[in-house]
C-alpha cells in the first residue's frame, strides 16, 4: 500500500513538472510579468526614489542649522619672559613654561528666516521633479507594453504562418504522389515530377524559415521579460476570429482626446512647464535681500592661566546672538542672465508641449490609418483567397484529369498560398492596430 501511494506521489509530482515547463504565456501575463521584471522600467522606479529623497532635503532646508565644534592647540615659546614661582621644601623654584596649550568649545545655530521664497520654490520644483519622475516611469510601462503587444500579435501572426505553410507542403507532397503516379502510367514526364518534388523542398525551407522568424520574436519577447533560463518559452495562443479585425474602428479624434487626459508625456510636459516657472521665481529670488538669525556659545581654557580648567571653562562662558541682512546690490550680470535664461527654458517647455500634442495625434493618426486600411484588405482578401482556393481546386481536378499542366497547377497554388498569407496578415496588423487605438484611449489591451 505504501509502495503505490509513493509511486502515485511520484507521478503527481512529473505532471506538476510537465505543467510548469508547459506554461504557456499569455498576453496579460506577459504584461504584469514585465511591469515588475523589466529593469529599465526598475530604473526609473530608483530616479523616483532618488526624487523623493530630494523633497526631504528641501523640507528639511527649512530647519536651522545646528553645529558643535571643539580645538585644541600646543604652543611654543622659546624666550617668554614670564616665570611661574613655586615653593618646594622650603625653597622657592621659579620656572617658565615655553610649551603651552589651550582649548575652545562652541556651539553655533542659523537660521534664514527669509529668501525671497527660493526654497520654498525649490520644494515645489522637488515636488514637480518627482511626479515627472513617476510620469517617467509611467511612459517607460507604456513602452514596455507596446512593444510586448506587437511582438505578441507577431507570434500569433508567425504561428499561424506556420500552419498555413504546413498545410502548403502537405499539398505539394500530394501532388508529389500524385504525380509519381503519373510519370508511372506514362502522364507526366520526370521534369514535370522534379518540378512538383522542388516544390515541396521549397514549402520545407518556408516551413524552417518561419519557425526560424517565431524563435526570434520570442527571444525578444524573454528580454523584454528580463527572462535569461533556458526553459521553453511559449506563448498561448487565443482563438482570433475574423469578427475581431472586423469590429469597428474607433473615431480618431475620440482616442485623441482621451489620450490627451491620460498619457504620461503629455502630463510630463504640462509639469515641465510647471517647473520652467518656478524656476523663472527662483531666479528672481536672486535681486531680493536675505535675513537670517545666527547664534552662538562657547567657552575656552589655556594652560598659562593661573586659574583650574574648570574655573577657566565658567569664566570664559559667552553667548550671543545677531541678525544678518544681506542686500545683493551688483553681481556681474548673473542674476539678470539667470533669469532670461529661465524665461527662454519656459517658452521651450511650452513648444515642447505643443510637439508632444503634434506627435501624439500623429501617431494616433496612423494607427488609426493602419487598423482601417489594413482591416478594407482583410475583407478583399478573404474573397479572394476564397476564390483562390475555388480556382486550385478547379485547376487540381483539371490536372488529375489531364487537362491542366504542372506550370499550371503550380502557379494556382502559389497563388493560394500567397492569398492565405495576405488574409492571415492583414487580419493581424488590423487587430495590433485595434488594440494600439484602445491603448491610447486607456482601455485594457486583450487578445
Amino acid at each position: 500500500m505504501k509502495k503505490k501511494f509513493f509511486m502515485m506521489m511520484i507521478a503527481t509530482l512529473g505532471l506538476s513538472v510537465m505543467d510548469a515547463s508547459a506554461k504557456q504565456w499569455t498576453l496579460r501575463g506577459c504584461i504584469d510579468y514585465a511591469l515588475e521584471h523589466n529593469i529599465s522600467l526598475q530604473k526609473t522606479r530608483l530616479t523616483k526614489a532618488s526624487a523623493e529623497e530630494d523633497i526631504l532635503s528641501s523640507k528639511a532646508a527649512f530647519l536651522p542649522s545646528l553645529s558643535a565644534s571643539t580645538s585644541q592647540n600646543l604652543g611654543y615659546s622659546p624666550w617668554r619672559d614670564g616665570a611661574v614661582s613655586t615653593v618646594a621644601n622650603g625653597q622657592a623654584v621659579s620656572s617658565v613654561d615655553k610649551v603651552y596649550y589651550n582649548g575652545s568649545y562652541g556651539v553655533n545655530a542659523n537660521w534664514t528666516v527669509w529668501d525671497g521664497h527660493q526654497r520654498s520654490n525649490t520644494l515645489k520644483l522637488n515636488q514637480l521633479a518627482s511626479q515627472m519622475a513617476e510620469l517617467d516611469s509611467a511612459q517607460t510601462a507604456n513602452s514596455i507594453q507596446e512593444q510586448i503587444v506587437q511582438l505578441y500579435v507577431q507570434i500569433l501572426y508567425t504561428t499561424e504562418a506556420v500552419e498555413v505553410n504546413k498545410q502548403s507542403l502537405e499539398t505539394s507532397k500530394k501532388n508529389e504522389e500524385r504525380g509519381k503516379t503519373m510519370v508511372e502510367v506514362g502522364k507526366m514526364s520526370k521534369a514535370d515530377l522534379a518540378q512538383l518534388t522542388a516544390q515541396v523542398a521549397q514549402d520545407q525551407y518556408s516551413i524552417v524559415e518561419q519557425e526560424s522568424n517565431l524563435r526570434g520574436y520570442k527571444r525578444q519577447l524573454k528580454q523584454l521579460l528580463q527572462i535569461t533560463d533556458e526553459e521553453d518559452f511559449d506563448v498561448a495562443v487565443p482563438s482570433t476570429t475574423d469578427e475581431q479585425a472586423l469590429a469597428d474602428i474607433p473615431a480618431m479624434r475620440s482616442v485623441y482626446e482621451a489620450a490627451l487626459l491620460s498619457r504620461p508625456e503629455i502630463e510630463n510636459a504640462k509639469l515641465d512647464i510647471e517647473q520652467s516657472k518656478l524656476n523663472v521665481s527662483i531666479a528672481k529670488a536672486g535681486i531680493l535681500p536675505t535675513v537670517g538669525l545666527n547664534g552662538s556659545v562657547g567657552t575656552s581654557t589655556n594652560s598659562m592661566s593661573s586659574n583650574s580648567w574648570g574655573n577657566q571653562m565658567k569664566t570664559n562662558f559667552d553667548m550671543g546672538a545677531g541678525v544678518t541682512l544681506s542686500i545683493p546690490l551688483f553681481d556681474q550680470r548673473k542674476t539678470k542672465t539667470a533669469v532670461r535664461k529661465a524665461e527662454i527654458a519656459q517658452q521651450t517647455s511650452q513648444l515642447e508641449l505643443q510637439n508632444q500634442q503634434t506627435e501624439l495625434w500623429s501617431t494616433i493618426e496612423q494607427y488609426w490609418l493602419d487598423a482601417t486600411t489594413n482591416q478594407n484588405k482583410f475583407k478583399a482578401a478573404k474573397v479572394n483567397t476564397e476564390s483562390a482556393q475555388a480556382s486550385y481546386d478547379l485547376l487540381s481536378e483539371q490536372f488529375r484529369l489531364g487537362l491542366k499542366n504542372i506550370v499550371e497547377l503550380m502557379t494556382g497554388k502559389d497563388n493560394l498560398l500567397s492569398a492565405k498569407q495576405s488574409e492571415l496578415q492583414s487580419k493581424y496588423m488590423t487587430i495590433l492596430n485595434q488594440q494600439m487605438l484602445k491603448f491610447y484611449k486607456g482601455e485594457d489591451m486583450a487578445i
